[in-house]
This record gives C-alpha cells, sequence and structure tokens, in this order.
C-alpha cells in the first residue's frame, strides 16, 4: 500500500481551505497513494470559539466533509480526514474534534473523537485550552480495512502511550496521528514521540502535520510544527515532509510489523503488578 501524507497550513476559513485540500488529495491519488491522509483541524484553525460557531457546520451537513467523500469516490481511495472541527448536540456547546476513516465509496468507514485535550501552558505568552471549545471522546477506534487494521488519534493522544498500547494489543498495524503540534513542543518532542509511539507498540505510525502560520480573521494566529513523519515499526522515519506544505509518499511493507513484533515481543509480556498508591 501507497500511503500519501498532505501537509497543510489551514486558515480559519475552511471555504479557504477546501480547494487547497482536494488539489493534495488529487495529487496524492495520482502519484498511486491508495491511501490518504490530512492533518487535524483540516477545515480550519482558530483560537476564536465565537467565530468557529459561525463557521463551524455538524457531522451531517459539513461541506469538506461532503467534499472529502466525494474526492475519495472520484479517486477511488481510502482517505482519513485526519480531523475536522464539528459542531455538537452538547448542552455546552462544545466542537467535536473528530477524525473521520472514508472508504473508497465515500461511506464513512470510522470515526474517532480526540480523547486528550491540549490544555497546557508552552510559555507566559502561549497558552491553550482545547477544553473550553472541544469536548472530548472516550472510546478508542480501529478500523479494520482490506490492507490493514488501523488504530485512530489525534495529535496530542500522541503523550499517552496506553491509548497506542491498547490499539496495538487490539490489532491496530497502522496507527494515524494527524496533528496540528505547536512549533515549540514539536521542535522538542514530535519526532521521539512519534518514534517511541512506533517502537512500543511495533506499528507504522502515520502523522500528516499542519505546518508555518496560521492567520486568523480575528485574532493573532499561530504557528505549527510540520514535519509530517511516517515511521516504521522498528522505529526508522520513513520520510519526513519538512516545514513546506505538500505531500510525501510512502509505501508501506506490513511484513515488517510481523518482523519488529517477532523480534521484541513486548506486547505480549504485559504483567500484573501493585502500586503505587494515589
Amino acid at each position: 500500500m501507497r500511503a500519501g501524507l498532505v501537509q497543510l497550513t489551514v486558515t480559519d476559513d475552511p471555504a479557504e481551505n477546501l480547494p487547497v485540500t482536494l488539489r493534495r488529495i488529487e495529487d496524492a491519488a495520482a502519484a498511486g497513494a491508495g491511501f490518504v491522509l490530512t492533518p487535524e483541524c483540516t477545515n480550519a484553525l482558530s483560537s476564536n470559539r465565537a467565530r468557529l460557531r459561525t463557521l463551524l457546520h455538524p457531522e451531517e451537513t459539513d461541506p469538506t466533509l461532503t467534499a472529502l467523500r466525494e474526492s475519495a469516490a472520484k479517486h477511488g481511495i481510502w482517505l482519513l480526514a485526519g480531523s475536522l472541527g464539528l459542531l455538537t448536540q452538547d448542552e455546552d456547546s462544545r466542537f467535536a474534534n473528530r477524525s473521520l476513516l472514508i472508504a473508497p465509496s465515500g461511506d464513512i468507514h470510522a470515526r474517532y473523537d480526540k480523547i486528550h485535550m491540549f490544555d497546557v501552558n508552552v510559555s507566559e505568552t502561549e497558552v491553550y485550552r482545547e477544553s473550553a471549545g472541544y469536548r472530548p471522546g472516550n472510546r478508542a477506534i480501529l478500523a479494520e480495512t482490506p490492507f490493514a487494521t488501523i488504530g485512530l488519534t489525534v495529535c496530542y493522544d500522541v503523550r499517552f502511550p496506553h491509548l497506542y498500547r491498547r490499539l496495538a494489543q487490539g490489532g491496530a498495524q497502522i496507527i494515524t496521528v494527524p496533528a496540528a503540534f505547536n512549533h515549540i513542543t514539536g521542535a522538542a518532542h514530535w519526532e521521539t514521540l512519534l518514534r517511541a509511539r512506533a517502537i512500543e507498540t511495533g506499528c507504522f505510525i502515520l502523522a500528516p502535520a499542519q505546518t508555518g502560520f496560521h492567520p486568523e480573521t480575528e485574532g493573532k494566529g499561530r504557528r505549527t510544527h510540520g514535519h509530517s513523519l511516517a515511521i516504521a515499526p522498528w522505529g526508522e522515519i520513513l520520510a519526513d515532509a519538512g516545514t513546506e506544505p505538500g505531500i510525501t509518499l510512502i509505501d508501506l511493507d506490513l511484513n515488517e510489523v510481523t518482523k519488529a513484533r517477532a523480534r521484541i515481543p513486548s506486547l505480549i509480556h504485559d504483567r500484573a503488578f501493585t502500586g503505587p498508591e494515589g
């Protein structure tokens, strides 16, 4: 299977972002990718919750998702919409940060709502409270496809290895990590975390990313790290997209999953233990 990682620099306007995304998907499909992945916040990236509320849609009527489903069917590809911001029926009006796996028929094959929210103080001037605008999911998701079993995660999830272990022990061969990773924490931790998750699980890790400066109509904007990565089950970096928008192609051999897990079968070496309390 050839996979294509789409690296984007989105704005806070879904209508402006969509044509660019569709062109990247078309380019990846034309280059032979049968599995194309876009990053977190594919439709829009903004810290202005009030503005997002006027731009986002429920899943059923979201124009970006409709167009992505049509694109998957047109090109006959599996397509991961890394994540979309979507309106929900929650009483507190928080959005969903939802990753959607679309089949070549255009049907939605699997959905995953990001579990871990990016509530951090990166610096005195960079403070994020994702949970103020987005409600966390509570269910890990595995998707069975004709070419692989895929575990779905999003961005900040990568710091929680128990989720990845659960997915791998459930049968995942590929784990997806679409991201809009902060440029400061990305420079320090992105590659290390992704390689660790690959080594621990014996999975391919596919991580399409946002990159560069993302302007906002009402706000200061933000920067993301870029460097979409594909990591092999043994921990090698197969591809690094750097910091420019575009597509990155990787040929995946799932035999490598079997080989890595045979060499170090740590997924079956769990032992019960006690302590510490708390």
